[in-house]
């Protein structure tokens, strides 16, 4: 690959993963939203959280499978607990450090 080819590729990926963002904002940022659509917009990074952490917490390794006894999941139970809680994100974040870190001890 030249130095050419590098340059045009890099500006390349720097429009692609730059112009979905901007042409939104700049397109909708004079507008006034319709409220079901900001209500719509709101449950976007749920949506995407979960699409995340679904996986994750229960689908096994391999051939994709349901299991319940992974110690992602067991480990998150206590950690949203203790976020609904205390809303405190420091904490939350060492409650599920511990809890992860002390089941796959013991797993």
């Amino acid at each position: 690959m030249t130095t050419r080819d590098f340059i045009v590729l890099t500006v390349c990926m720097g429009a692609v993963t730059y112009l979905p963002r901007m042409l939104p904002l700049v397109a909708l940022s004079r507008r006034r939203l319709p409220s079901w659509f900001s209500e719509w917009l709101e449950l976007i990074p749920a949506a995407i959280l979960s699409a995340l952490l679904a996986p994750t917490l229960f689908a096994c390794a391999g051939p994709r499978s349901f299991c319940l006894g992974k110690a992602e999941l067991l480990a998150a139970i206590p950690t949203l607990l203790c976020a609904l809680r205390t809303r405190s994100l420091a904490g939350t974040v060492m409650v599920g450090m511990v809890c992860y870190w002390g089941l796959k001890q013991v797993m």
